[in-house]
């Protein structure tokens, strides 16, 4: 079976990047141990079978190096009949919510540009929504009603990012890949987990705080 390895599906519709033992590579939508066997489960318009009707490949489980989640990367659902905020007003929002939880707006403000590109009503493959892409259960958590509500998603994304800063003592790389990954996943690895989306992510969110701060200080010395 191994040979059929060599299908790689498409990045968008996938959720797990797998790495095998013989070098092959693909990404699939789920995988499923079977027996002493891994069924990983691909987009259901790729070829994967020779009676091209299987929609999955079975490995052997010491066949797989590792999996990593893929970007899981939010589309913009229709926007209500009611006025949208201005960027003006997110910007404040951005700052109410900083100034409460001491967090640093430009911080807030690259969470919000990686996470949802600054899309109100961002919806991602496993269901995270608004600004700053929480999912149900944390919204929830975080008591917030309506994630697409600017306000309510701001302070509650501000909120459970405090929450990670506490926990992982204001180290920002860390509760970031927390943000991203889940703290299980740094807790488990015990710093950032080694998956290339989430490393990219921190990677990514950090560049943007730093390009804000270096463009207020050449605003400053001009």
């Amino acid at each position: 079976m191994l040979a059929l390895i060599g299908v790689v599906c498409p990045l968008l519709p996938a959720a797990e990047h797998v790495t095998l033992r013989n070098g092959f590579e693909l990404n699939c939508v789920r995988s499923e141990a079977v027996g002493n066997k891994v069924r990983l489960y691909l987009p259901e318009k790729t070829a994967t079978a020779s009676n091209g009707e299987a929609n999955y490949l079975e490995v052997a489980a010491d066949a797989i190096v590792r999996t990593e989640p893929i970007a899981d990367i939010p589309q913009p659902t229709a926007a209500p009949a009611e006025s949208t905020p201005t960027h003006s007003e997110i910007h404040e929002m951005v700052a109410h919510s900083g100034a409460a939880h001491h967090i640093d707006t430009d911080l807030l403000a690259s969470v919000i540009k990686a996470e949802s590109g600054g899309h109100i009503r961002a919806v991602s493959r496993t269901g995270a929504q608004g600004l700053m892409q929480l999912m149900p259960g944390t919204a929830s958590k975080m008591g917030v009603q309506d994630a697409f509500q600017p306000e309510q998603n701001i302070a509650g994304g501000t909120a459970y990012l405090d929450a990670l800063l506490t926990r992982y003592h204001d180290n920002i790389a860390l509760a970031l890949a927390a943000y991203n990954a889940g703290p299980g996943a740094v807790d488990r690895y015990h710093g950032i987990p080694p998956y290339r989306e989430t490393r990219a992510y921190v990677a990514r969110v950090i560049r943007e705080f730093n390009r804000r701060k270096q463009m207020q200080l050449v605003a400053r010395a001009q």
